[in-house]
């Protein structure tokens, strides 16, 4: 235990100093949103450290680090494309900062993010210090772990594929094809996979079963946090909504209603 209260400690104090920075970002850019940026590639860094210092077994840290790299740096990139193309702060961060000093905003946005980061990423301190799993417990790592890849290949899909809605001139009023069609937020339910599976793979050996707080503050954030229901008042009074809110799960995909 007391190499898991050292990458506890440890992790926290590289989130605090990655949130510093970015925090200066944000000052220099003019821009809260590059909260968002840094997001994936704290946890990405967690699971670096874990590889690098972490006492546990070999395999499991090669995995997360993999997964967790990926699929931080592929939101990383894909939020610095949106912030470059964009002449104005995302709406979220506005409201945040309305009425707030910069100081008190800047806590809330990165200092919240940190600790959120270092709640989310327990998993992958807990089997940076704890070994392998034996015999079938394998299979809780190896199924988290193809969880966790069919998270990020529905996430990715489901961005591209909103990208090129939004490219195309004319384009329809409200976005319903493909993976969107079967989930009005297909790119958030994949990021819940991702870190079910993160959660899947720490839990094949003890104590990561401890850590299910992980999923269930990011399936909980990305549901009545900054995910699905902040997009959902946005959208609420676009012409078409309504009617495909009516045949269009929210979040777990399914086969659209027939009205």
């Amino acid at each position: 235990m007391t190499d898991l209260a050292e990458m506890a400690l440890v992790s926290a104090v590289v989130l605090a100093a990655l949130q510093g920075c970015a925090a200066l970002w944000g000052r220099l850019a003019g821009r809260w949103m590059v909260a968002d940026v840094v997001w994936g590639l704290g946890l990405a860094a967690v699971a670096l450290l874990g590889l690098a210092t972490g006492s546990g077994g070999g395999v499991r840290r090669w995995v997360l680090v993999l997964v967790v790299g990926v699929w931080g740096g592929r939101l990383a990139s894909h939020v610095w494309g949106r912030l470059r193309t964009q002449d104005h702060d995302d709406p979220r961060y506005e409201r945040m900062a309305a009425g707030r000093s910069r100081i008190a905003t800047a806590l809330r946005v990165f200092g919240m993010q940190g600790v959120i980061q270092w709640v989310v990423s327990l998993p992958i301190q807990v089997s940076a210090v704890s070994g392998d799993p034996h015999g079938l417990r394998w299979a809780v790592a190896i199924f988290g772990s193809l969880v966790a890849v069919g998270g990020i290949a529905l996430e990715t899909v489901a961005d591209r594929q909103l990208e090129r809605y939004k490219r195309q001139d004319p384009r329809p009023v409200v976005m319903d094809q493909g993976l969107w069609a079967w989930s009005r937020h297909p790119n958030y339910f994949g990021d819940a996979c991702v870190w079910t599976g993160v959660y899947l793979v720490a839990c094949s050996t003890w104590p990561g079963v401890l850590t299910i707080i992980s999923p269930v503050v990011m399936t909980a954030l990305l549901i009545w946090g900054s995910g699905v229901r902040l997009t959902e008042r946005a959208m609420a009074d676009r012409p078409g909504y309504a009617a495909y809110q009516a045949r269009t799960s929210a979040f777990v995909p399914r086969p659209p209603r027939r009205g």
